[in-house]
């Protein structure tokens, strides 16, 4: 039967940049034409909600600057996930991780014996820490039990977002924010400098863009990222040839938890200066975080780019949200859909499509 067929179907083994550049601009058309349907549903012409989307995200200098701040935190927690994706360890936990860097960096903001001039890199130090500490979890129970990464990874965003209310609603609830679930304010050596009277904390924007080229150079001009790439793509050949699966999945994650523990410092520390519920400290920076990833294609310094369009989304999606009356999940179905057609790309990566000469 595969005889009479009008077209062959043959692997890809090593996709060229331009293939990976045009299936992936494909995947965002496909999206966003998805989304043009859910526009009419709700009876919004689809050109005027891409336009207040555009205007949103780049109409003006505060939107601009309101874009590069949703991605900051999109920029560190994508950062961390491709290094672990690289490894074939699928961290859905990075939303977790982050909210672990907030309850770090609220510990030495509030209750540490850490001097005010030296709050601000104890901040990043610790937030690093929590977060490469709580994502070592599931790389010990993946690499030494065999548990199920993507389960492991997932329950613990649940135990974060707990964690966190526990601490605002009671014994870190603030005496001063009358009877509301917020910790108190931060102190001002405890709080990030912006650019202007934006909320783009410029410190953890440059940690990001450096941090983006360091991991670059880490996975593709060392050692360790030969093995990470070698366990990533074949794991028996990698353990055939003496390496440590277990050692390298503790490594990608304490890096990928860590850079997400990060971003939770740069949220809370550059824009709302006290530990209040985990719906407001994140917009599931965490969760957008893999698609920003999967679309970058694991590599990092393509995470700049990607973090920037999906801050453009958040920062539009708000636009869409006021300026035409739609429900705030739209950004949501912004990125489900997204995600849903880069998924199903994939084939289109690994494998071509050839017509048969006549």
């Amino acid at each position: 039967m595969k005889e009479y067929l009008p077209f062959e179907i043959s692997e890809r083994p090593n996709p060229s940049g331009w293939v990976i550049i045009t299936v992936s601009l494909l995947a965002l058309l496909s999206a966003f034409i998805a989304a043009s349907f859910v526009f009419w549903a709700y009876g919004t012409n689809p050109i005027s909600a891409y336009t207040a989307l555009f205007d949103g995200a780049f109409g003006g200098v505060y939107e601009l600057l309101e874009t590069i701040r949703r991605a900051i935190p999109l920029l560190l927690a994508g950062v961390g996930l491709v290094i672990a994706f690289k490894a074939q360890f699928w961290n859905i936990g990075a939303e977790g991780q982050l909210l672990l860097g907030t309850i770090a960096a609220t510990w030495v903001a509030l209750f540490s014996p850490v001097p005010e001039p030296l709050m601000v890199p104890a901040m990043f130090f610790f937030g690093f820490l929590a977060g490469s500490l709580w994502a070592l979890v599931p790389a010990v129970l993946k690499s030494k039990l065999g548990i199920n990464d993507v389960i492991t990874t997932l329950m613990m965003n649940y135990i974060a977002i707990n964690l966190v209310l526990f601490l605002v609603q009671g014994p870190w609830k603030g005496e001063k924010q009358w009877g509301f679930p917020y910790s108190d304010n931060f102190p001002d050596g405890a709080q990030l400098g912006t650019i202007g009277s934006s909320n783009v904390h410029w410190l953890t924007l440059v940690i990001g863009l450096v941090a983006a080229l360091l991991i670059y150079i880490l996975i593709n001009r060392t050692t360790p990222g030969y093995e990470i790439r070698v366990l990533g793509s074949n794991p028996s050949a990698g353990r055939f040839a003496g390496m440590s699966y277990v050692k390298t999945s503790i490594m990608v994650m304490f890096i990928s938890g860590g850079m997400a523990g990060m971003a939770g410092v740069g949220e809370i520390a550059g824009v709302h200066h006290m530990l209040r519920n985990p719906s407001e400290l994140s917009l599931g920076y965490g969760y957008t975080a893999i698609i920003v990833a999967w679309l970058a294609r694991k590599n990092p310094l393509a995470v700049i780019l990607t973090a920037f369009f999906f801050g453009a989304i958040f920062s539009g999606g708000d636009a869409l949200k006021v300026s035409l009356g739609l429900p705030f999940q739209i950004t949501d179905v912004f990125n489900g859909l997204i995600l849903f057609f880069l998924i199903g790309s994939e084939i289109l990566m690994n494998y071509k499509i050839e017509w048969r000469r006549s």
